[in-house]
């Protein structure tokens, strides 16, 4: 005897779905693992591009630091500067976007000087390689030659990594109002003149 059509229907329904071909479960778990490493990635990222916690005393060690000059003169002082809000500057000439961003921050000098503003460039790099940059793109504002011991003061202000560039936006007070891991914009600039 064979069953109605409605019955038949309602025995098929019952049975159990069938299961994905492995094939399909080893893709969804590439996926969810190559997921899982893009966060991680982007994670790791982001921690890497934002300034951290200054170490204490790193405001105060910073006026009192003087670096060598690429024109051999008399020693660029931190603490001639203090008193006016201060661009602090890390870079080298073997970093595409400090070189790239140099101009930009040579206009903003010259543009602001005369409303108070300083930049100072601490060059993170040999003083030769420095004085050859700078014959071919010289600079109106001061450059500080900071070697090694640079990437050390830009720990200090929360450059954990020692990436470049690195800026440092200090107040007339002389307390640190800003930092910026990575080349500064023209927007950046902008918004850092009213700060004071």
């Amino acid at each position: 005897m064979s069953l109605p059509p409605d019955v038949s229907r309602s025995a098929s329904a019952a049975e159990p779905a069938a299961q994905p071909a492995p094939t399909s479960r080893r893709r969804w778990l590439y996926g969810a693992v190559a997921g899982a490493a893009a966060l991680g990635g982007a994670g790791l990222a982001w921690w890497r591009f934002q300034p951290h916690a200054m170490q204490d005393g790193a405001e105060a060690a910073l006026w009192g630091m003087e670096f060598d000059t690429p024109t051999g003169g008399a020693p660029l002082a931190m603490k001639a500067l203090q008193g006016r809000p201060v661009l602090l500057n890390f870079w080298a000439t073997w970093c595409p976007p400090c070189v790239e961003e140099l101009p930009m921050l040579n206009a903003f000098y010259r543009e602001n000087a005369s409303k108070g503003w300083q930049v100072v460039g601490l060059a993170i790099d040999q003083p030769s390689s420095v004085r050859k940059f700078l014959d071919r793109l010289p600079l109106d504002f001061p450059v500080g030659l900071a070697g090694l011991g640079g990437t050390e003061l830009g720990r200090s202000l929360g450059n954990l990594t020692g990436g470049l560039p690195f800026t440092v936006v200090l107040g007339q007070g002389g307390q640190v109002l800003h930092r910026k891991m990575g080349q500064v914009t023209p927007d950046d600039l902008k918004q850092w003149v009213h700060l004071r």
